[in-house]
């Protein structure tokens, strides 16, 4: 299969995804670590909160990247 490349939509949906996936690993980590900080009641929104926030930092590095690559 020649030039099988994933579509930009499909690509910025699987960075998306894992990066949400890597929020929720933060927001557990920090509700497994300090409970009295972090209440379990809201470590869906501290999840998604930390997953997109991770998702910024990445279009952040990703923007850097292609500008001085482009270069």
């Amino acid at each position: 299969m020649t030039g099988s490349r994933i579509p930009t939509l499909a690509r910025e949906w699987i960075i998306f995804a894992v990066c949400l996936g890597i929020g929720g690993h933060i927001a557990l980590g920090f509700v497994l670590h300090a409970p009295d900080l972090w209440p379990w009641r809201r470590a869906w929104l501290y999840g998604l909160l930390s997953g997109l926030a991770v998702y910024g930092v990445v279009q952040v590095v990703r923007w850097v990247w292609m500008s001085r690559r482009s270069h």
